[in-house]
Formats: C-alpha cells, sequence, structure tokens
C-alpha cells in the first residue's frame, strides 16, 4: 500500500480534517526508569532531513502541533544538518515543550564528548533529554565503549555535568551484542533497535532481548518498523500492518521516519486510532509473514548468517534507503 492511499484509509475513512487530528489526544508512555513522558509515536530524525531545510521545519512544527513530544536526531544524520535543523525548527517554542534525543557513534571518551558538544551547539540548547550510543553493532565496539577511555565515561561524565537527563544504547545487527551491552552496565536508562513483523524470523530482538530490557525497567524505544522500505518494498506487509504491529509490542515509543507532512500526518493518525493487535492476529501474520522473505534478504542491517556470502554492503543506521 502507498503511503498516500494510507493517508487516505486512515485520515479519509474517520472523517478527520487536519484540525480533528490535532485536536485528538496523543497516547503517551512513562519511557522506563528514565521517567520521562513520551509521545507514542517518536519523529525520526533522519529522514525528516532529507528533503531540506524548509521541509524539515514543516514536518518538525507540524508534528509539534499534533502532539508530537519526543524527537529523534544523531549526530552523524546528515553531516550534522539534522540537529541543526531541530534547532532552528525549536526556536519559537519552550525547550520544555519537548523531550530532545540524540545520538554519538564514536567510542572514545573524548570524540563521543566532542559530538555532544557539537550535538548541542546545532540544537541551540544546553542539554539533551536523552542521549544514546549510536549503532553499537558488533562485540569488539562493546569492548571498547567499556574500556579504559571508552564512550561510556562521556555519556557518565555528561549526565553528571547536567549536559544529557538520561543515556542509553542502540542498535540494530544482533540482539547479542545489545545483550553484552546490558550486562556491562546498569546505569543505562534506555535501549533502541528494530521492531517489526519480521523480525521474529531471524536474530530477533524482540524474543530474545525485549523482555529482558523490560525486565530491568529500561525504556524501550522501537524502530525501523519498515525495515528501512523494505517490508512494503517487496510487498511482505502493508504499512498499517507494520505500524500495529510494531505498537503491539512491549515498546514505549515507536521511532518513524517521515519525509513530508503528509507522511507524518499518516502515522500520527495511525498513532492516535492504535489498537492493539490480539494473540490470534500477531499469529496469523507471522505464519504468513514466515512464507516470504526474511532475515537479511528483508533486514539488510542484521548480522549475516555465518558462513553466508554477503553480496552488498551492510546498511548502516544514517543512509539512505
Amino acid at each position: 500500500m502507498e503511503r498516500r492511499t494510507f493517508i487516505q484509509v486512515t485520515s479519509g475513512a474517520l472523517g478527520l480534517t487536519a484540525e480533528a487530528l490535532a485536536a485528538m489526544p496523543m497516547p503517551m508512555a512513562k519511557l522506563g526508569k528514565s521517567g520521562l513522558q513520551v509521545s507514542k509515536f517518536c519523529l525520526g530524525g533522519f529522514h525528516m532531513a532529507k528533503g531540506g531545510e524548509e521541509n524539515a521545519v514543516r514536518i518538525i512544527q507540524r508534528a509539534i502541533d499534533l502532539g508530537v513530544t519526543f524527537f529523534d536526531s544523531a549526530h552523524k544524520y546528515h553531516k550534522g544538518l539534522s540537529d541543526e535543523f531541530y534547532g532552528k525548527a525549536l526556536a519559537p517554542y519552550s525547550r520544555q515543550k519537548v523531550l530532545l534525543m540524540s545520538k554519538a557513534e564514536l567510542r572514545t571518551k573524548d570524540d563521543a564528548m566532542r559530538q555532544l558538544e557539537d550535538t548541542l551547539r546545532r540544537m541551540k540548547t544546553d542539554y539533551l533529554d536523552l542521549w544514546q550510543c549510536h549503532e553499537v553493532v558488533r562485540q569488539d565496539e562493546v569492548d571498547k565503549i567499556f574500556g579504559p577511555g571508552g564512550s561510556l565515561e562521556a555519556f557518565v561524565l555528561a549526565k553528571k555535568q547536567g549536559k544529557v537527563r538520561h543515556i542509553g544504547f542502540t542498535g540494530h545487527a544482533d540482539p547479542a551484542t545489545h545483550m553484552a551491552l546490558l550486562n556491562g552496565y546498569d546505569g543505562w536508562e534506555t535501549v533502541q533497535h528494530p521492531v517489526n513483523l519480521i523480525d521474529p524470523h531471524y536474530l530477533s530482538f524482540i524474543h530474545n532481548f525485549l523482555p529482558k530490557a523490560a525486565a530491568k525497567g529500561l525504556g524501550r524505544i522501537g524502530m525501523k518498523s519498515n525495515a528501512i522500505g523494505n517490508i512494503t518494498k517487496h510487498s511482505v506487509a502493508t504499512i498499517p500492518e507494520c505500524l500495529r504491529f510494531a505498537w503491539t509490542q512491549d515498546i514505549h515509543t515507536l521511532v518513524s521516519g517521515v519525509e513530508t507532512v503528509e507522511q507524518l500526518e499518516q502515522n500520527v493518525a495511525a498513532c492516535k486510532t492504535f489498537q492493539k493487535m490480539s494473540p490470534q492476529e500477531i499469529s496469523t501474520l507471522l505464519d504468513r509473514t514466515r512464507q516470504g522473505l526474511t532475515g537479511t534478504e528483508v533486514e539488510t542491517y542484521k548480522r549475516a548468517p555465518a558462513g553466508a556470502a554477503v553480496h552488498a554492503r551492510r546498511h548502516k543506521d544514517g543512509e539512505g534507503v
């Protein structure tokens, strides 16, 4: 299903005007032990910036009008432009009106702190509500993060200094890497990883990691609900199915990438009218998706099976799809 068609299904069928959509309450959740109250829809920081500054500012400001309170970015997105676009878009608003999340992908203390200072300057703010260790995909990265002079020291220091309120980590390749991060430090407050209807069939974060993160009280942030576009590209499932399945899982919020105001309104409409899938619906959906393409044929960002020939470079977060 194309995005524009889905807009008509969600908004048109409900008879929603732009004003009515904005007036509907935004579902909220407590982001685990961080205590942050976040919107269940989080605006993704990469895709909103693909169309340039003017388009990004429109998307961000419309998101605020629609009740979105949680906003995602990363130092590496568009070489810092995503952070800059937030700084420009949020200038008319009170800083307390929004919750800003950004990320640093470098693994030493000094490099991560430099990335944080860049982000604060670009976003024109004195602090981040959430700062995450970005895109950790291999064990050697975990070792570097936790080692002497590793970036964990930057995250702990930045929180102590008040430059960030809460800290977490992200990744998309292997739940075992997430477990190594989770078990290596008790101070993490949030985690972000793929949550989609193909994930249960290979290296599943939903099955292998999400329950353990919940048991430790971490704020759980889903992403890649459409597997960077590959689920709909391969006609595995529709966008409504992707979104509804993701929000049905044990997550507090879903980072969703949009490139236009229309796509933003589509996703917010889905969030505001969301109804949880029943166990039978989930079982039926997974039985169906299991019959088609699964694993790295769709989730190109996950670790390839041992011994498999990898013919294409793996996706990295913040790259185009």
